[in-house]
């Protein structure tokens, strides 16, 4: 991480990591190095389909840093209110074609 972009501000706060392959993965950031590499405890994985949410618990997490796309805070209070069983997402299309 280069300049003023830091991730100490979300020490001990939920987050939510995409990482470069689709996967968001929630849980309570407990550290991470120059890298990327963090490590989340009480880390679960959502999976969305066309059947529903589903929250696959993983434990103490830690996801490589060229693997991370994306870390944000969760707002936990907003989250809490969504219903989840209630939500469904189709597939993805394809981005490109391979010949």
């Amino acid at each position: 991480m280069s300049g003023n972009l830091t991730l100490d501000s979300y020490i001990g706060k939920v987050v939510q990591v995409m990482t470069c392959d689709g996967r968001q993965v929630f849980g309570t950031l407990e550290g991470y190095d120059h890298s990327t590499n963090v490590v989340l405890q009480d880390a679960s994985e959502r999976v969305f389909s066309t059947d529903g949410v589903t929250n696959v618990p993983l434990g103490i997490y830690m996801i490589r840093g060229d693997n991370v796309a994306c870390v944000g805070e969760v707002d936990t209070e907003l989250d809490n209110r969504i219903d989840f069983e209630n939500v469904t997402v189709p597939p993805l299309g394809a981005i490109w074609e391979m010949n």
